[in-house]
């Protein structure tokens, strides 16, 4: 089987940088989303040196996406630095949303309609826009259309209480009902995750993350943010891991989405979070012709799907088997994977599925993928310890396997992410050194 961009039109992963992330409502409230991406892409060109001329395309993901500015990606465009001639769209694909962005810039330069791209993702969980009740939205409506004071009066004279009490948005599945964590603690239970080994499983996030981050590999990827409106504070790392959790601090909190029989935790979740992070993708030609060295190739990606009332976070399953396929290898072949951990029972789940000859039939293979090595899963860490803003996950996680690929010397690179819907996303690189 062809290989994606084996017509020629390789796409080079050149660069990627990301904001530190923070827990929601900490250091990273004060800005936006936007804020947030606009940042990570002006200094992703502040380091790179790319001439921003050279940009045809920008592409990024956003999951609860402003009000004031639905099209983030058009907000990051209209830097100073960059023309404003640069086509930019958003996507969101629930948390594979920067996946989605990436793979539709790379789309992109397959085709031969550019040759330059950035592509990311940004969130600001703390931030969610926070509605008004359907009544209370229908009386501001009369209001302004009222010709007089009285008519106005009166159109507030109609306002109750229950009226004011505001609507945020929630985690759920539109189709079922069922909150994330609702879904995850149905997986553990369906798939006899036991709660020590999600608490195991959450513990090496954090102790590999911390690892990461002492020893700079982490924070090789993340610029300092200082934080508006004084700029008298800065973030540097993320605040999110913890140094000094132990095994009888994660087994000693209490479940939250089934407090009597449940074994999904805040400490085997990964938390709301806040960020943003971008990469640049070229046509390996046009690298070459810059001077640029990519980091790693798209060698293949693959989307999937499932019933969300089923098993919500399960889709990787599918995914990854047919990314394989088309990168024409096994999971022999891989070097590293890393796997977005959205909950501890996801990705127990998924990696029990890779295995389940039931789950490759379904997928539509003979046997199953096989075992995941353990020494080489989310060696430094995931988004339980680091943080999961939504949009922007899909970007870390594609510029940490790159450049842990080429520091290991590896050549095949696995990445898969679970979204919300119940889908799920895989890809694989190849180390360009």
């Amino acid at each position: 089987m062809e290989s994606y961009g084996r017509n020629g039109r390789r796409v080079a992963l050149v660069a990627g940088l990301r904001t530190p992330f923070a827990k929601a409502g900490t250091v990273l409230k004060p800005m936006s989303a936007q804020d947030l991406g606009r940042a990570a892409v002006a200094e992703l060109l502040e380091r790179t040196s790319l001439d921003p001329r050279e940009v045809d395309i920008i592409v990024f993901g956003t999951v609860v996406p402003s009000v004031l500015a639905p099209n983030i990606a058009r907000e990051v465009a209209l830097l100073p630095v960059f023309p404003k001639g640069i086509p930019a769209f958003t996507v969101s694909r629930a948390c594979a949303s920067a996946n989605q962005a990436i793979t539709d810039a790379a789309d992109q330069i397959v085709l031969g309609h550019a040759d330059v791209a950035i592509a990311g993702g940004a969130e600001s969980l703390s931030n969610v826009p926070i509605l008004h009740s359907r009544r209370f939205s229908d009386v501001l409506v009369s209001a302004g259309r009222a010709k007089s004071l009285g008519g106005r009066i009166g159109a507030f004279s109609r306002v109750r209480p229950r009226d004011l009490v505001p609507i945020t948005p929630a985690i759920a599945e539109p189709s079922t009902g069922e909150t994330m964590g609702q879904s995850a603690e149905k997986m553990a239970k369906l798939n006899h995750i036991p709660r020590d080994e999600q608490d195991q499983f959450a513990l090496r996030s954090h102790r590999l993350a911390a690892a990461g981050t002492q020893d700079g590999r982490l924070t090789a990827e993340i610029m300092p943010l200082y934080i508006p409106p004084a700029f008298s504070t800065w973030a540097t790392s993320d605040n999110g891991i913890r140094t000094d959790t132990s095994l009888e601090q994660l087994a000693a909190l209490k479940p939250v989405f089934d407090k009597r029989y449940g074994s999904v935790t805040a400490g085997n979740s990964s938390p709301l979070t806040d960020g943003g992070a971008a990469v640049i993708l070229m046509s390996e030609e046009k690298a070459r012709s810059l001077g640029m060295k990519p980091i790693a190739y798209v060698r293949s990606y693959a989307y999937a799907a499932l019933d969300p009332g089923e098993q919500l976070l399960q889709a990787p399953v599918f995914a990854a088997p047919k990314a394989l396929e088309r990168a024409g290898l096994t999971l022999a072949d891989i070097d590293l994977v890393e796997m977005h951990e959205a909950f501890a029972s996801q990705v127990l789940s998924n990696l029990q599925g890779f295995e389940s000859q039931a789950w490759a039939e379904r997928a539509g293979f003979p046997r199953p993928m096989g075992e995941v090595d353990r020494s080489r899963l989310n060696v430094m860490g995931g988004s339980i310890a680091i943080g999961h803003p939504f949009g922007a996950t899909g970007a870390r996680i594609t510029t940490t396997l790159a450049h842990e690929l080429r520091r290991r010397g590896g050549q095949f690179g696995l990445m898969t992410v679970c979204a919300a819907g119940g889908m799920g996303f895989a890809m694989v690189l190849e180390n360009a050194a």
